[in-house]
């Protein structure tokens, strides 16, 4: 099999009069391809894309071409560590969405996949937005609701001792206990790859390393408090698949109301993964994943 070509780039994004920039990687020629492009929402809210690589896999199936990009104030992008609160909610990522869109001129046609917090603001985008170029909608181990989320997270993490319900607990409020925490909470729910990949540490490495950037989070958790999206979920009127892990902290109720409400829906449960099923069952993720791309309905 060939390398793909890499194409890394800087999408100039203007809000509110002021100038940032979005960091891009097209894997895969756009031109080429007789397929639309998979663009990649990753999570946090407040990573980076690199956790989500082995989706590079799809340029051998007929997606053929895929866009990583780190939202604005994460990894690579521009970061604002200076800007309020009040600067940071979704219709600024949804309006750099379609800035990034636009940029790489393919509005006409392209695919969107969403992880976990990425699935939320995928689902909310084509909800409002609407994006007549659309063609399919993939929602990874993603929340419809905040609620379902924060209810998850208090169910699951009974199980573990004390020190780590603590730094969940305690958040970024505290980085070192709330590091601790989460890597513990993730060795079972979150990625249970040993040891975690490269490119999952080098994520969470904006996070809670030596020159780490937590505004995004520390602005966009409190704000998400109460997000829903399940009443309008039957404004996706593209085909959507809908996966999640057995061992997820998106249980089957968080994504329940995916497959409920969006009109053409497909839902997987990747039975052997967690959070992240594009490292624990990785083969088995890509084939079902690129098998729905090249499909007309679920």
């Amino acid at each position: 099999m060939s390398t793909p070509v890499h194409r890394e780039g800087l999408a100039p994004f203007v809000f509110n009069g002021e100038p940032h920039q979005t960091w891009y990687n097209v894997v895969g020629d756009i031109s080429s391809s007789p397929f639309p492009p998979l663009i990649v929402l990753h999570g946090g809210p407040g990573l980076s894309h690199d956790y989500l690589l082995p989706l590079s896999d799809l340029t051998a199936s007929p997606s053929a071409s895929v866009i990583f990009y780190d939202q604005l104030g994460n990894g690579r992008s521009t970061r604002l560590p200076d800007k309020p609160r009040s600067f940071w909610n979704m219709d600024l990522f949804m309006d750099e969405l379609d800035n990034l869109i636009a940029h790489l001129r393919i509005s006409t046609a392209f695919d969107i996949i969403g992880h976990s917090y990425g699935g939320m603001l995928a689902a909310q985008y084509v909800v409002e937005r609407q994006p007549p170029g659309l063609r399919h909608l993939i929602l990874s181990n993603a929340f419809a609701s905040m609620d379902s989320w924060n209810q998850s997270l208090a169910q699951l993490v009974q199980q573990f001792p004390s020190d780590v319900q603590e730094g969940l607990r305690l958040g970024i409020s505290d980085v070192g206990k709330y590091e601790y925490g989460l890597m513990k909470f993730y060795q079972v729910h979150g990625c249970t790859v040993r040891p975690f990949p490269a490119e999952f540490s080098r994520t969470f490495n904006y996070v809670f390393g030596e020159n780490r950037d937590i505004s995004v989070a520390t602005a966009m958790f409190p704000y998400l408090q109460g997000w829903s999206i399940i009443d309008r979920l039957h404004h996706i009127n593209v085909p959507t698949l809908v996966i999640n892990g057995r061992a997820d902290f998106a249980q089957d109720f968080t994504t329940r109301p995916f497959f409920e409400r969006i009109k053409k829906v497909k839902w997987l449960t990747l039975e052997n993964s967690s959070h992240m099923p594009f490292w624990e069952e990785r083969d088995r993720y890509m084939q079902e994943v690129g098998s729905f791309l090249a499909s007309e309905d679920p």
